[in-house]
């Protein structure tokens, strides 16, 4: 099972948010500049998490994107289910009952690969569950304390930057 490219991106985007100075939503447009996505497709991208009430979205020249919840309330499978839907590995298309018709050890052996494949989803699931954003940026800042910049002016280099004085 391979996730899109989807998923990955509205990881990032999740990440730039969880970052974004609280007070000063971010533009979709520097979003979408940053990813080098077209601005078409980040709002496809943007409308998943949005309906799935992970981020916000306000209009206007004064409006922008902020996470609608804390990051340690947002759990990786809402993410992923966001982007991909349910999280499904056997397609389950009839294939072997067609190949093998009238045969016993095909019901038998479609039950088991079922089984086989609903325990590995739940086990997916249930990992995916178990990890929050904030799990991820405290593993990766080496911190609790978010930095906090303004995606819109700054990049994160640039912020690293002007908090120890020294060029990356």
């Amino acid at each position: 099972m391979q996730l899109t490219k989807g998923v990955e991106q509205a990881i990032c985007i999740i990440v730039i948010l969880s970052t974004q100075d609280k007070k000063v939503p971010l533009s979709s447009n520097e979003i979408s500049r940053r990813l080098e996505v077209s601005p078409s497709y980040l709002k496809k991208i943007i409308r998943k998490l949005v309906v799935k009430q992970i981020i916000t979205s306000v209009p206007g020249n004064n409006g922008g994107l902020s996470l609608a919840k804390r990051v340690d309330e947002i759990k990786n499978i809402e993410i992923i289910e966001a982007m991909e839907g349910p999280i499904s590995m056997f397609p389950d298309t009839g294939l072997i009952e067609k190949a093998f018709k009238d045969g016993e050890y095909a019901e038998k052996g479609v039950d088991v690969l079922r089984r086989m494949f609903t325990q590995a989803d739940e086990l997916l699931m249930e990992f995916f569950s178990s990890q929050t954003v904030a799990d991820l940026l405290k593993e990766s800042f080496g911190t609790n304390e978010l930095p906090t910049l303004n995606w819109n002016s700054e990049s994160l280099c640039e912020f690293r930057s002007e908090k120890t004085g020294e060029k990356e």
